[in-house]
């Protein structure tokens, strides 16, 4: 019971963990029809908690969920009969579902002076959920511009997803493109545009809530 009350309370710890989960368990699923759909099935779970946790903050829960049914109906559609349309589209309302999550966890961090424990936990949350959304827009554009990312290994074929998220965490922590590199203009671009978005986040939402956190524990006597 404790262990739900605390759930309750911290809805962004619940999906941090969750999606740091689906680090550790999509590559399992990559390579196989089971695995595919078992692979679906887990984005719709972190779709709807990403919804709980919307409800959470002052963002519109409508929004969330009129983009979210088609994501996940998509998503569906995609496990069982894959095209390249059906790709494109779901890659581009899953970039816009995410970039609204975490959208509206940045106005529940941002629209006070004090810091929660479930702030913190957002904290790590509205990363993930950033790099997700760009992971996806990389889908998007791989399916509009074939060939758009290479890497060292199979270069001449499409990025998986887990490559694609790999591409998007590494660049989103500015910590380089490894061996998965933008090779088109459209790629590129977006690649920019999340390093931007990176340091950006860094800079204006991390430091502040640990300038907030230090202020909070100096000014306790």
């Amino acid at each position: 019971m404790k262990i739900i009350g605390y759930a309750r309370r911290n809805p962004s710890a619940v999906l941090l963990v969750v999606q740091l989960l689906g680090v550790l368990v999509y590559p399992a699923m990559e390579g196989s029809s089971p695995g595919r759909v078992a692979f679906e099935i887990l984005g719709i779970v972190v779709l709807v908690l990403a919804v709980v946790s919307v409800r959470a903050t002052p963002g519109l829960t409508w929004i969330s969920v009129c983009l979210g049914i088609p994501a996940v109906t998509l998503s569906v559609l995609d496990a069982f009969n894959p095209t390249n349309a059906v790709v494109a589209i779901s890659g581009i309302l899953h970039a816009a579902f995410y970039f609204y999550a975490a959208y509206s966890l940045l106005r529940y961090m941002l629209s006070d002076h004090d810091v929660s424990v479930d702030e913190l936990f957002a904290t790590g949350a509205t990363f993930t959920l950033v790099a997700w959304g760009f992971a996806y827009l990389y889908v998007f554009v791989q399916a509009l511009v074939p060939g758009s990312f290479t890497a060292a290994v199979d270069s001449g074929n499409n990025r998986t997803w887990m490559e694609l998220l790999f591409l998007s965490f590494t660049t989103m922590s500015s910590t380089g493109l490894s061996d998965i590199v933008p090779i088109t203009a459209w790629g590129r671009s977006v690649v920019m545009l999340e390093q931007l978005a990176g340091v950006g986040y860094v800079a204006m939402v991390v430091s502040r809530l640990v300038g907030l956190t230090i202020t909070k524990r100096n000014a306790t006597p």
